[in-house]
């Protein structure tokens, strides 16, 4: 009997991400591409380069369960980025986790080839058929005009509830965009939401997070219940001491009696041995560190700053290798980082009832 693969060739039906749970979405209902962060016809200012990264899906996700043995990603993309330390998974590719045991999983990570991103591709095959609550991360560096997931025909995908509470908005540098990882769940603040359980709104901007008043303007229009800042890694030590007060200042005024978290920014591994380096490393580090310390001096500035806080992360623990290029984490670099706020995050957090 001659064996047909036309007819042996599994039949997929579609789903548009955006139809089923988001995940992550900084700015819920307000945006005309539901995968976009910000709405850039509605806010000016952005350069051409942030413009397209607000563009961006990082941090961004959908849930949803299936009993499909197989699941097929198919992407319409918009505008695309390469970057050089950051590898196609991550920056135009997807990241899949299962729950098991009320953890999430890893499940599978992928992305059609560069020459052929308009057609589909098979993220994960053989599962058992049984149903799964899956989370899928979108990519860090692109633009999506469509994403659509693909299910064996005759089974099932539906919408499940967010699994994560909370609306916690964390504006930051490369390194809260997830430059550097492999994976675009392995960003810090996806690690953060998994590991536990609060929803994290990112928006990453690699290199331009610079405290800019445009980007203040989005942030004090977000409907968040806390904010978390990465926003010592860009700029330089004067802009710093120029731009940080008020920045606060308008945050506190556009969001009374929310909780505002600022990082130090992390260790770089250039430094070692380049002077250079270390001199403009540690004059930011010096520089963030006594504002805070200058703010709060007062009795009438503790009470002005009294939801304000600065914490450090560390993305190194003692490992001096968890760097890719000397300035970025890997991915043990970011889970280092993750850890090493949750415990100072939380407890910050549940002093305003956000557990």
């Amino acid at each position: 009997m001659a064996f047909s693969l036309a007819a042996a060739a599994q039949t997929y039906v579609y789903t548009e991400a955006s139809d089923l749970t988001l995940v992550g979405k900084l700015m819920p209902g307000e945006t005309t591409n539901p995968y976009h962060r910000v709405d850039t016809l509605r806010y000016k200012g952005f350069t051409p380069t942030e413009n397209f990264q607000v563009r961006m899906t990082s941090g961004m996700a959908c849930v949803f369960r299936t009993d499909s043995k197989s699941l097929r990603i198919k992407t319409e993309y918009g505008q695309l980025s390469f970057p050089t330390n950051t590898n196609g998974f991550s920056a135009r590719g997807y990241d899949l986790y299962i729950r098991k045991d009320g953890e999430w999983l890893f499940a599978a990570a992928g992305v059609a080839s560069d020459k052929k991103l308009d057609q589909p591709f098979t993220l994960i095959s053989n599962m058992d058929g049984s149903m799964h609550e899956c989370l899928l991360y979108f990519p860090l560096y692109s633009e999506e005009y469509s994403i659509r997931i693909g299910v064996e025909e005759g089974s099932t995908i539906e919408a499940i509830e967010n699994p994560f509470r909370h609306r916690v908005a964390i504006w930051g540098s490369s390194y809260t965009h997830g430059s550097s990882t492999s994976r675009s769940g392995m960003s810090y603040p996806a690690q953060f939401s998994r590991n536990t359980g609060i929803q994290l709104l990112s928006l990453g901007c690699s290199g331009r997070c610079l405290l800019q008043d445009y980007f203040c303007d989005v942030l004090c229009d977000v409907k968040a219940d806390a904010f978390i800042f990465d926003s010592f890694s860009n700029p330089k030590a004067d802009m710093i001491r120029e731009r940080l007060v008020p920045f606060i200042d308008r945050m506190i005024a556009a969001h009374p009696g929310v909780p505002m978290i600022f990082q130090q920014t992390i260790y770089r591994e250039k430094r070692n041995f380049n002077v250079a380096e270390e001199e403009k490393e540690q004059a930011k580090m010096d520089m963030a560190a006594s504002i805070f310390k200058e703010i709060k001096s007062t009795k009438e500035g503790r009470e002005k700053y009294k939801d304000v806080y600065f914490i450090v992360p560390d993305a190194v623990s003692g490992n001096r290798n968890a760097t890719v290029d000397g300035v970025h984490p890997d991915n043990v670099g970011y889970s280092y980082w993750a850890r090493s706020i949750e415990k100072p995050v939380l407890r910050i957090l549940s002093k305003y009832g956000i557990r």
